[in-house]
């Protein structure tokens, strides 16, 4: 998608911030205070600390990574200029399939709560038991999930206008919600009865983090690194908005969190036999009907249709970003990669993750709760890159300018690589081996492209990625014959096995850093976007100059 077509100017550092703030704000605050309080009761608050600091971390790797290659979509694009082609389309499909899963789970958010509207048709759009869309439930999404995709087809600039609006006020609904659940009363022995406070064990608080939407939520970091090359200043502007959108979101899902474990009635706790049992289709919604607060409920009604359509305007921009680059890699045809003359959209990029979305809603978005881990699972995934890509850059490409740099980066990027191995290990078994096998389809792929092509040696193209191969696989296995907590078959007893995923994590991480800097002296990675276009621009001033001084 190029910006420059719709919008030459650029987004400002305030539209940049509320993409960021819009996309945190998605769905994620409609469920992920109510299931993750399912799963590890009011230690829930615990598992929000967590994962912001985690996603900060990451995010503070992408924010030196993103200001130095200011390129939309580029987090598709960082594995091939670390590693070479092959390493940056299976970190850049990971990444795709990451982001285009996120549009149509906000219309199944947006579906589910529509079945606490008082109409008996709203109540047929999802089953009483199981709590899954019906079919009349899935049509419903799969129109939703079209209509928000229309909302960037015809113009990119329109993703800088609608969104500050609507970020404005889908940030006002959940404040209000917080407030009015608050004053509604407050019970405080919430927190401590049925269980304690972590009725269910701190693993479940970990398990929460990556499976009841934690991650899923501040996930939104992401537009501000795929989009934040459109931005004025990219260097200013992606470290400004990653923390100031970070920030506030915690805040305000802390607050939410709190708010929803303190209000629920003590004799509904009681009745449902804990928080295991609190098991709501749209969790606030349906906590202010029981409280009857009605204005509250119209307001969480119209809040689901307003926070899933200001994240999808970012989503399928970013969606359509990352099939852009893979197709200027080579390994996407080159026809996905044409950009509209006048509306600068990626047209051919934006049908094909409609197709994608809605392949995704009929086979496994069933419903938020069961898509969403999955999800999770494949973003964890596609932040690998961001430590390793820091690592490589800092020993090949020391003269590349840096507006960001990421202090302690020895440290933290390694520490960085470990957390999110944990992370990824904590999805649980089989969501560990499901969004392994999907990211790893990308290697046949990548050799089956690459013969097309006439490559004679793959061995010396896959060399820089068999540790991403090795990663996985190794992570899975443990995953499978791990702690029970974690979904495995017990194997492997309950602390060692975090111990096993963290030492491989480590060893992993200066593979890959070592992969990426001989990979770098092989040539592997081609032209640097960043250095060989400066270094065109400065060739090119001298031949002026030159030519200027030369009588005549």
């Amino acid at each position: 998608m190029d910006m420059s077509a719709a919008n030459k100017k650029g987004l400002s550092l305030f539209a940049l911030v509320m993409i960021g703030i819009g996309s945190i704000f998605g769905s994620g605050w409609l469920f992920g205070a109510g299931t993750a309080a399912q799963v590890a009761g009011p230690a829930a608050l615990v598992a929000w600390v967590i994962g912001a600091v985690f996603i900060g971390m990451i995010a503070m790797s992408y924010a030196e990574v993103g200001a130095a290659y200011p390129i939309p979509g580029g987090m598709a694009r960082y594995g091939s200029i670390s590693h070479g082609p092959v390493l940056g389309f299976i970190t850049g499909w990971a990444v795709w399939i990451a982001v285009a899963s996120l549009i149509p789970i906000e219309s199944i958010a947006a579906t589910q709560y529509m079945s606490s509207w008082s109409f008996g048709w709203a109540r047929d759009l999802v089953d009483a038991e199981s709590h899954r869309l019906t079919g009349f439930g899935m049509g419903v999404a799969l129109l939703l999930t079209v209509l928000l995709w229309l909302s960037c087809y015809w113009s990119v600039q329109l993703l800088a206008k609608i969104n500050s609006l609507l970020t404005l006020v889908k940030f006002a609904i959940p404040v209000l919600a917080v407030v009015a659940l608050i004053a509604s009363g407050f019970h405080t022995e919430n927190f401590t009865a049925h269980g304690g406070f972590a009725p269910n064990g701190w693993t479940a608080v970990l398990t929460a983090v990556t499976t009841s939407g934690v991650v899923f939520a501040f996930n939104g970091f992401q537009a501000v690194v795929n989009l934040g090359g459109a931005a004025k200043n990219p260097g200013r502007a992606i470290p400004i908005a990653l923390v100031g959108a970070l920030s506030l979101g915690l805040v305000i899902y802390l607050a939410l969190q709190a708010a929803f474990l303190g209000s629920v009635p003590p004799e509904h706790l009681a009745q449902a036999g804990g928080w295991s049992g609190v098991n709501f289709n749209s969790p606030f919604a349906e906590l202010a009907k029981l409280l009857m607060i009605h204005w509250v409920v119209v307001m969480l009604q119209f809040g689901a249709f307003i926070s899933p359509a200001g994240s999808n305007i970012a989503n399928v921009a970013s969606a359509a970003y990352m099939v852009q680059n893979l197709s200027e890699t080579g390994f996407f045809p080159k026809k996905l990669a044409q950009t509209h003359p006048v509306y600068g959209t990626a047209r051919p990029a934006m049908w094909m993750n409609l197709g994608f979305s809605v392949l995704l809603l009929v086979t496994v978005g069933h419903s938020w709760k069961t898509l969403a881990p999955i999800i999770s699972a494949a973003m964890v995934i596609s932040y690998l890159i961001g430590p390793i890509a820091v690592g490589v850059f800092r020993r090949t490409k020391p003269d590349l300018p840096r507006p960001f740099r990421l202090p302690f980066a020895s440290v933290l990027c390694p520490l960085t690589f470990v957390f999110a191995a944990c992370a990824l290990y904590w999805s649980k078994w089989p969501n560990t081996g499901i969004v392994t096998a999907l990211t790893l389809l990308a290697a046949p792929i990548a050799a089956l492209v690459l013969r097309r092509k006439g490559e004679k040696s793959l061995s010396r193209q896959f060399a820089p990625a068999w540790w991403i191969v090795f990663f996985l696989g190794a992570l899975s296995l443990l995953s499978w014959l791990g702690s029970t907590d974690f979904g495995g078959r017990g194997a492997i007893p309950g602390g060692v096995d975090i111990a096993l995923v963290a030492v491989m994590a480590l060893v992993t991480y200066f593979w890959a850093v070592h992969a990426g800097v001989k990979a770098h002296y092989a040539g592997l990675p081609g032209p640097d976007p960043v250095l060989d276009a400066e270094t065109a621009r400065d060739a090119v001033r001298g031949d002026v100059r030159e030519h200027e001084l030369t009588p005549a």
